[in-house]
């Protein structure tokens, strides 16, 4: 069942990897990839799965700041998963590893969320896009000018 979420701009899954950049460092510098994030939290459209809240929460040390990332992380709640989505990453998963493309679980959960769900998704993972050579899913740009954002697919 693909289902699309009623919102006038589509929401966005964001990966860990973006989470991080953002949540994990101390300094953040104003780029185009927390403009663009900042202004998908203004218009509440972010999506959070909860793989991706353990992955960013996980190897943080000091108990303070675990804390203060996981107050920050509980304004967006968990994204509810499907039977579904675990075995069409499982699938993902299984068809990349035999054209060679490697990838996490988590990634093949975010590819597969994205696909029944009609959500792209917010990375800087380059892996995404070895992943859309083999799955058919929308990666979440963002311009690093003055350009609108934009959305690409695969095939």
């Amino acid at each position: 069942m693909n289902t699309v979420l009623p919102h006038l701009e589509p929401k966005v899954l964001v990966d860990t990897c973006v989470w991080s950049l953002l949540l994990r460092r101390q300094n953040v510098v104003e780029t185009p990839l927390t403009l663009t994030f900042q202004n998908l939290v203004k218009e509440k459209r972010i999506i959070m799965l909860g793989v991706v809240r353990q992955e960013v929460l996980s190897g943080i040390r000091e108990k303070p700041r675990f804390e203060l990332i996981r107050q920050k992380l509980r304004a967006f709640p968990d994204f509810p998963l499907s039977l579904e989505d675990y075995e069409t990453a499982a699938e993902f998963y299984n068809r990349c590893r035999a054209k060679g493309v490697q990838g996490s679980l988590i990634d093949f959960l975010l590819c597969a969320v994205s696909q029944r769900h009609q959500l792209p998704i917010f990375t800087t993972d380059k892996d995404f896009e070895y992943f859309q050579k083999h799955i058919a899913f929308e990666l979440y740009s963002f311009s690093t000018s003055s350009e609108e954002f934009k959305g690409s697919s695969g095939t």
